[in-house]
């Protein structure tokens, strides 16, 4: 009865098209469940060249479609990655062209801080064996910048504190890179500002900072992920600029802080990280010139001391003059009259040699009759000689055989030849150191002949008599006097005798 029932009210069912079957149950899930939050794993993420996300939701039980438009795709807190297990808020609705159901997400976030956790350690792991984090990678910061990067939100607090506390401890020229410090694209912008920093030339338009500064405020660990994005963590770990990481409280911790050069635990410490209190660069240099001043003045003051104990220790310098200055005078006078007295003693020692002196031809021919001599009287004791050999051998003949005899004069002979040679040559010997003596004499006695001095320009002045003149009171005015040059002489007369002027002494100061 309920079976013919049944077939009896099918007729009176309307009939839907497939489309119409299909906006209904798309009106149906939407108004059942217009906003739901769901928790699951990421599965297939694709971001599409229009900017859309598509993924699944997967747990043990089923998959959930889900799909992120690209204006809600910029402002989630963190960026979808395969595996991350999230929790989706937004709005489910159907897919008519392939009879699917899915949820167009709206919101998410990671599902529970233990799941954050994980993937961040997971993460930090892997960047640190990379060597991102090692502490030898790190720079010394500047002790005072001339110009700091700030890369933060333009917005808030975060960039007032800094500029405040830059201008309260030493004023610097800033340049700010603004970004987003939260949502998916905070992460490419803060690597695009390092990046952008570094990229400056050193004398570009726009000054190259020598500091950089990543700051940003507080916030949940969501709020903070993208410091904790891989893009960000390498651009500042390449960073040829000396960087600080200033990302959330003195709590909060981000991977940022491993790969900067020093991580400071507020924005408003990494400003006082930055520069120094100038303050107190005044006081310190005033205290060192003071020190300086003070340590140069003792020096002075023991040099000074020093000084003036070795001063006390020296001869008086006047009594020391005066006393060389009488020393001098005396010994210029005792110059002046030895050079007085000096040439006439040497003159007439001169002219008392050139008396003795003899020409040099009579003192070669006296050589050569005394050679002579010699000479005869060395033949005469050598045919002497020879004649008493001679006759001793006579006297022996009658006592020596005839063969005997004949030994003894050849003997004798040869003896007497012997001798004859050596005293030839002892004379020529003796003749020859006698004319090497005597030719030495006559260039010597040459040397000092007056001729000599007269070749130099000189003139010998002598009188009528042949005497020379060698005293200006010889010569009188009117007086015949003769010139004897090198070449020849030539006749003169006295015209006038000066008178002899005073001798003069300097004194040498």
């Amino acid at each position: 009865m309920g079976a013919m029932n049944e077939n009896l009210l099918r007729p009176n069912l309307p009939e839907l098209s497939v489309g119409e079957l299909s906006q209904k149950l798309k009106r149906t899930i939407e108004e059942e469940f217009s906003y739901v939050r769901v928790r699951g794993e990421i599965s297939g993420f694709k971001r599409h060249t229009s900017g859309h996300l598509y993924f699944a939701l997967k747990d043990a039980d089923a998959v959930l479609d889900a799909v992120a438009w690209r204006g809600t795709a910029a402002r989630l807190a963190i960026r979808p990655e395969d595996g991350m297990e999230v929790v989706a808020t937004g709005r489910l609705t159907t897919y008519p062209g392939r009879s699917k159901y899915q949820i167009v997400v709206e919101a998410m976030e990671l599902a529970g801080e233990g799941a954050l956790l994980k993937l961040l350690e997971e993460r930090r792991r892997k960047l640190l064996a990379e060597g991102l984090f090692d502490p030898e990678r790190k720079r010394r910061l500047p002790f005072l910048p001339r110009v700091i990067g700030v890369v933060t939100s333009p917005t808030g607090a975060v960039i007032r504190d800094i500029l405040h506390r830059l201008a309260d401890r030493f004023p610097r020229h800033v340049l700010i890179w603004p970004v987003a410090v939260q949502g998916e694209t905070a992460a490419a912008q803060v690597a695009a500002a390092i990046r952008g920093f570094n990229a400056l030339p050193a004398a570009g338009p726009v000054p190259r900072p020598d500091l950089l500064i990543v700051a940003r405020g507080g916030g949940s660990l969501e709020d903070l992920w993208a410091f904790n994005e891989e893009i960000v963590v390498r651009a500042a770990a390449e960073s040829a600029i000396p960087l600080i990481a200033a990302v959330g409280h003195e709590t909060d911790t981000t991977l940022i802080d491993f790969a900067a050069d020093v991580r400071a635990p507020t924005p408003t410490a990494a400003a006082e990280m930055a520069v120094p209190v100038r303050a107190e660069l005044i006081a310190r240099v005033g205290d060192a010139g003071g020190r300086l001043w003070s340590c140069a003045a003792a020096r002075l003051r023991h040099a000074r001391t020093e000084v003036d104990g070795l001063a006390r220790g020296l001869p008086d310098l006047a009594a020391l003059v005066r006393t060389r200055e009488q020393f001098l005078d005396d010994r210029t006078e005792r110059l002046a009259n030895a050079a007085a007295k000096l040439v006439p003693d040497r003159a007439a020692r001169l002219d008392a040699a050139a008396g003795r002196l003899r020409h040099p031809r009579e003192v070669v021919r006296e050589a050569a009759l005394r050679a002579a001599g010699l000479g005869e009287r060395l033949g005469r004791a050598a045919a002497q000689s020879v004649a008493l050999h001679r006759a001793g051998l006579a006297g022996l003949a009658p006592r020596l055989t005839d063969r005997g005899l004949r030994e003894a004069i050849v003997r004798a002979r040869r003896d007497a030849g012997a001798l004859e040679e050596r005293l030839r040559a002892a004379a020529a010997a003796r003749l020859d150191r006698v004319g090497q003596r005597l030719a030495l004499q006559g260039r010597l006695l040459d040397s000092f002949s007056y001729e000599r001095v007269l070749e130099r320009g000189f003139a010998l002045v002598h009188d009528d008599a042949g005497r020379p003149v060698t005293r200006r009171t010889q010569a009188g005015p009117g007086q015949h006097v003769g010139l004897r040059f090198a070449d020849g002489e030539v006749g003169a007369t006295v015209d006038r005798v000066p008178r002899a002027a005073p001798a003069k002494q300097e004194r040498l100061l």
